[in-house]
């Protein structure tokens, strides 16, 4: 027998799975996961704690677009990647509740 948060997660992901499924919704919805990542390289890059990177960065070597570039893929990953992760064990727990519910309900009928 399925409890009452799992037939609810059914009629959620059945109603949501495709809407979900889409990678500007998973982009937009993973960008607060991966500013996590981002602000605390950006805020230690820029406090100047290390000097050498600071030194580094004050040169003609150094470009910030190469550093923009860098910060911005990493945006992009971390956002994309983790919500297809989790889009895909929703997926998963909702097959395998859908399996178990149907087994029962083979059961039943025997």
């Amino acid at each position: 027998m399925l409890s009452e948060k799992e037939e609810a997660f059914i009629i959620y992901w059945k109603a949501n799975r495709d809407k979900q499924r889409r990678l500007f919704r998973q982009f937009l919805l993973g960008i607060p996961l991966a500013l996590l990542f981002v602000i605390p390289i950006v805020l230690n890059f820029f406090s100047g704690w290390y000097k050498r990177a600071a030194m580094m960065s004050s040169t003609s070597e150094f470009s910030p677009g190469v550093l923009l570039l860098a910060l911005l893929l990493i945006v992009v990953f971390i956002a994309i990647f983790s919500r297809k992760l989790r889009w895909e064990q929703n997926e998963q727990r909702y097959t395998e509740l859908l399996s178990r519910k149907k087994k029962q309900a083979e059961i039943q009928k025997k």
